[in-house]
């Protein structure tokens, strides 16, 4: 699983919204040194994904919809990339020739249970806890 800088920066992006004040992407962006195009990206995935909401106009941004001690790291995670896979062999769906029924791939099943193990770790870290320190 590859953690891009888009994960590191929607984690940013939230603890620049912690106050839960309504915050503008400059803002945003200066807070947390992040450039306003790459805000506005994850801004905008944050929104789809439930984790924060916009207000439009003048007087516009973005706040929290839920505190950062409900947001866990893999609901971030999730929100800025939907296959977050160890490997293409660690999705349901993928097929491989070196893993069948008859012969099952230990490769495959060791990446499906480090999939797993990293999903657990990550649901059970909240965005407070990270940017906490604990």
């Amino acid at each position: 699983m590859l953690l891009t800088k888009e994960c590191d920066y929607a984690v940013r992006i939230l603890r620049a919204l912690k106050s839960g004040e309504l915050v503008n992407v400059a803002g945003i962006s200066d807070r947390e040194d992040i450039s306003t195009q790459i805000t506005y990206k994850l801004t905008r995935k944050l929104e789809r994904s439930g984790l924060i909401e916009s207000q439009r106009g003048v007087n516009g941004g973005y706040r929290l919809k839920a505190s950062l001690e409900q947001i866990t790291l893999l609901d971030v995670f999730k929100a800025v990339d939907q296959n977050m896979m160890v490997c293409d062999c660690s999705d349901g769906d993928h097929s491989c020739s070196r893993n069948t029924r008859e012969h099952p791939c230990m490769v495959h099943l060791e990446f499906c249970r480090l999939q797993q193990l990293m999903q657990k770790e990550l649901s059970e870290k909240s965005v407070l806890d990270v940017i906490e320190g604990k």
